[in-house]
């Protein structure tokens, strides 16, 4: 077995258990768009709902640029066309980039991550 071939094994282990993360994130997202029905468009309520259910929500997405990044170094399935390869592994770039940089700000808005710059 190579280096590649463990290191895609590892990640696919890694996958598979943050995957059951997910059903927890759509859990908050019900709470969160729940919240804003029930309390009747009131600013009050809904915003602190909506701010806190968010944060939580980032939580539960901590670590999800593994899926695209093990998407990324997979080999594709024999006989696919190019452009659907390109498309695939494009797709996983950007997923990937935005999902580490959403990582970064929420540690910065948990303080866990401090801007020495603006500090």
């Amino acid at each position: 077995m190579s280096a590649l071939d463990a290191t895609r094994a590892e990640l696919a282990l890694l996958v598979l258990y943050l995957n059951k993360a997910e059903a927890r994130d759509k859990i908050c997202r019900a709470i969160k768009y729940g919240s804003k029905f029930v309390s009747n468009g009131e600013p009050d309520t809904a915003q602190n709902v909506d701010k806190t259910t968010s944060l939580a929500r980032k939580v539960f997405r901590l670590f999800k640029f593994v899926n695209d990044l093990h998407g990324l170094i997979s080999p594709p399935a024999p006989g696919t066309p190019l452009p659907l390869i390109l498309l695939a592994k494009s797709k996983n770039v950007l997923l990937l980039t935005f999902l580490f940089l959403d990582q970064i700000v929420w540690a910065h808005r948990t303080r866990i991550y401090k801007n020495k710059k603006r500090a």
